[in-house]
């Protein structure tokens, strides 16, 4: 048998007390489908599943608080939980997030890939900038030209252009 850490992980009390709080929550939902109305009601199975979630964490919890706090937490939580790379990513996709409305799908998403391969790779531009072209011409064609996904447009009018396109090839039948 495995033996436990002396000390929590730094998170770990948090964590579970989310998923604590989020089976509770399934709890009350599945309650919400039918009550306590039989055993072969339709919310019966999920109140069964949801309530074994809650008891499961309820005893996880009180083994995580028996446990003394862990040392240098900051620390370990930059280390363990929160390494740079993480932390830049976040911060690469609230961007992309921000300015895929603003900018639309082709300008965001290319500023996106050339960032994140830029930082994944070391600064290597040039690599990263031929990659993020290839990457999003790709993407490009399969979801919005082969599989006719509505990307938001932005900055380029990308409508009038593939009207064009179409009037161009039209034209020579």
């Amino acid at each position: 048998m495995q033996e436990q850490p002396t000390a929590r992980r730094p998170g770990e009390l948090v964590f579970t007390l989310i998923l604590l709080v989020g089976s509770l929550f399934l709890l009350w939902q599945a309650y919400g489908i039918s009550g306590f109305a039989g055993l072969s009601s339709a919310g019966a199975f999920p109140m069964a599943m949801s309530a074994i979630m809650a008891v499961s964490l309820v005893v996880i919890l009180a083994t995580v608080l028996r446990r003394p706090a862990p040392a240098a937490v900051l620390e370990r939580l930059r280390k363990d939980i929160l390494p740079a790379t993480v932390v830049v990513f976040c911060g690469l996709i609230l961007v992309y997030s921000l300015a895929l409305d603003w900018l639309g799908f082709i300008p965001s998403s290319f500023l996106f890939l050339l960032a994140s391969i830029t930082f994944l790779q070391g600064g290597r531009f040039k690599r990263a900038l031929g990659l993020s072209l290839l990457s999003i011409i790709c993407v490009y064609v399969v979801f919005r030209l082969v599989f006719q996904v509505v990307l938001p447009e932005g900055l380029i009018p990308e409508r009038a252009i593939i009207a064009w396109i179409q009037s161009f090839f039209a034209a020579g039948n």
